[in-house]
């Protein structure tokens, strides 16, 4: 496997990645839009779960291709990319359980989100997290568990309503699970670590 990291940290690639996530962002706000229009504006940033997630690596890429690290975005990264990608497919997955069948969209956001999910992981050999980067993720995402299962701003999906209690306790260790590999592969003690450059 480590014969990809070569390829994903050509200039070339992260090119290539950064806009596919730009585009990406952009059209996850679009999605978006219908829920943001008669959401207060105090939950207005931690509604939009999964753009936000690849703004986040957006900024990463960015840094990357000015042979920086920035490691707070790179834990907000890899943990909101984990997170939101394997819980949206969670979620379609779902969707399809009760109702027998998906849309094209809901297709074409497994298959993303599950891409989201996984280039997450794919650059936590170059990524330089310290054990606060993570503390303040672990605040962020579990604070934006409050505002959708508490004051109810989750992503609205069909029948996923009928859920809500099911899908919060889901959704809490979920976001544990995430951060506990974002530990694993970018700040235990002896992890295996790249150089952007080498």
């Amino acid at each position: 496997m480590k014969w990809i990291y070569p390829f994903i940290a050509s200039r070339a690639f992260l090119w290539c990645l950064l806009l596919i996530n730009i585009a990406g962002t952009i059209y996850g706000y679009h999605w978006y839009k219908w829920q943001l229009v008669d959401t207060p504006a105090i939950f207005v940033p931690f509604v939009p779960d999964s753009p936000t997630a690849s703004l986040f690596f957006v900024f990463v890429l960015i840094a990357f291709l000015l042979n920086k690290n920035w490691p707070l975005f790179e834990a907000l990264a890899i943990v909101t990319l984990l997170k939101y990608g394997i819980w949206a497919v969670i979620m379609n997955l779902l969707v399809f359980t009760v109702k027998g069948e998906l849309d094209f969209e809901s297709y074409m956001l497994i298959f993303s989100h599950l891409g989201m999910a996984i280039q997450g992981v794919l650059y936590a050999p170059f990524y330089r997290i310290k054990m606060l980067h993570l503390i303040i993720t672990g605040i962020w995402v579990l604070h934006n568990e409050i505002i959708d299962y508490v004051f109810l701003q989750m992503p609205r999906y069909p029948v996923l309503h009928l859920y809500l209690q099911e899908i919060g306790y889901f959704t809490f260790w979920l976001s544990i699970a995430s951060l506990f590999l974002a530990y694993y592969y970018c700040v235990r003690p002896g992890r295996f670590t790249l150089e952007l450059n080498s």
